[in-house]
């Protein structure tokens, strides 16, 4: 199973009413086909109720555990929402400095 499914799998413990996981790895420096060690992940939950910014991540982060290991997930861009903070929100990624140049 990938990477990526893997990771989806783990956050679904959390009830997301929104879940979104993007496998950045092609738009950083090192990519070959089919690699898997960058993502973004925006997910809006009612668990995060109560919860700051760090502390919605390091729930994310407990939730991924051994994915964020060396030799798997790299880099994980996180947006953590509540459902009524969930409209209109920019989850763009910027661009890596280290990104193969067309």
């Amino acid at each position: 199973m990938s990477l990526e499914q893997q990771l989806i799998e783990r956050l679904q413990q959390l009830s997301p009413s929104h879940l979104e996981v993007v496998n950045e790895s092609a738009g950083h420096g090192g990519y070959f086909p089919d690699k898997e060690s960058h993502f973004k992940a925006v997910i809006v939950s009612e668990a995060f109720t109560g919860l700051r910014l760090v502390q919605r991540h390091q729930k994310i982060y407990a939730a991924a555990g051994d994915l964020l290991s060396p030799g798997n997930i790299h880099a994980l861009a996180i947006h953590a929402f509540l459902p009524e903070e969930w409209k209109e929100q920019d989850t763009s990624s910027p661009e890596c400095a280290h990104a193969p140049k067309a």
